[in-house]
């Protein structure tokens, strides 16, 4: 019995590690990766497509938003031909009685009878005693789009007239929030995370952070930046989180195979300097939350776009972190390699205290997904 137990271990050991070595098989190196959540089991309630997939009203879509009003959930986000082809217009679609509804045109980029440009990055934001919120771009591309708002009375059935943001000597045109929603203090203050991709003042400053701060519930908007110079990171699309102690942090998308972070502590004034944070990014959108028992939650692709699969948008992960700066991959919601990826997520908590997620599906349709945080 004694020497049947030795071969037992020697026989098992092996085994162990090579399993290890096939779930930690991700780009760093550094992590464990979980396998694919499934609905129903584990943290994941639920996921579905808004629509399917061979019953489209566009040919594509992208970059959706999610907002929780009293009346349910919304989601926008633009379709069309292709992105960047003047087709392309907002689109609304409600989550009602667990359904959600058709996909609705609320606007386009038509300019009079022969200009019509390209929308794009719609943002949802509900500021506190403020109508409902609808930031979004026009224009032929991201070196040349600007921000456009409109707002709502009743949780986005109807809308106002669109009107453009203005321009401000320091960035050009204002953008509004550029993919991710902006964040509301507790002292009233409206943090909105954006960034330029152009150049500014013909110094070329591509791909840099800036931040748009409003006082008055959004009625009026400080520019504070751009908050690095452009050169260490290729950074834009900031996602904002907040802290117990005051400090803010805001996470980036790069074009350095990382994503980047940046710290404020005098709610979002003044910035430090902008570091790598220790998770990798194939240059594709990420979003965060804080969520209500004070953990860090973060939706992201953890990959980049070099080596064997799963690598670019190919894979779609939450991480989980208590101090902004140590992540925990805790759950992997894709990872099958299709044409277009999935990508562009977006993430908020709602009032019942799960975690509500949409993301592109394949260029085709926008998934959405419900989790359990206290299971993460």
């Amino acid at each position: 019995m004694r020497i049947s137990f030795v071969c037992l271990i020697i026989i098992l050991v092996p085994v162990v590690a090579s399993a290890q070595k096939q779930a930690s098989n991700d780009i760093t190196g550094k992590y464990y990766l979980p396998p694919t959540a499934k609905p129903g089991e584990g943290a994941l309630i639920s996921s579905g497509l808004i629509y399917e997939l061979d019953n489209r009203p566009t040919t594509e879509v992208h970059a959706s938003t999610l907002i929780e009003t009293p009346e349910g959930y919304v989601s926008a986000f633009f379709g069309g031909t292709h992105e960047n082809n003047p087709d392309v217009g907002i689109r609304i679609s409600r989550l009602e009685n667990g359904v959600w509804s058709w996909p609705e045109e609320i606007v386009n980029g038509v300019e009079n009878d022969s200009i019509r440009y390209a929308t794009w990055n719609p943002v949802l934001f509900q500021p506190e005693g403020k109508p409902l919120m609808l930031f979004y771009k026009v224009g032929p591309s991201p070196d040349t789009w600007w921000g456009m708002l409109m707002t709502s009375e009743d949780n986005g059935k109807t809308w106002s007239a669109p009107k453009k943001l203005g321009e401000h000597p320091a960035i050009g045109h204002i953008l509004g929030p550029v993919k991710n929603k902006p964040v509301q203090l507790a002292s009233g203050r409206i943090i909105s995370p954006t960034s330029v991709e152009y150049y500014i003042n013909g110094r070329e400053q591509d791909w840099m952070v800036y931040f748009e701060i409003s006082d008055d519930g959004g009625d009026t908007w400080e520019i504070i930046g751009p908050v690095h110079d452009g050169v260490k990171f290729d950074a834009i699309q900031p996602s904002i989180l907040v802290y117990s102690d005051g400090k803010i942090q805001a996470i980036s998308r790069t074009k350095q195979d990382v994503l980047s972070q940046i710290w404020s502590d005098d709610e979002g004034k003044t910035w430090g300097e902008m570091t790598a944070l220790d998770l990798p990014n194939p240059n594709s959108g990420t979003d965060a939350v804080t969520l209500t028992d004070g953990r860090q939650l973060l939706i992201y692709n953890h990959s980049t776009k070099k080596g064997n699969e799963p690598k670019g948008r190919n894979i779609l992960n939450l991480a989980i972190s208590e101090n902004g700066k140590n992540w925990k991959p805790v759950m992997t919601l894709e990872n099958v390699p299709i044409e277009d990826g999935y990508a562009y997520p977006a993430i908020i908590q709602g009032s019942d205290g799960l975690v509500h997620i949409t993301y592109t599906y394949n260029r085709r349709s926008v998934k959405y997904a419900v989790v359990e945080p206290s299971k993460l």
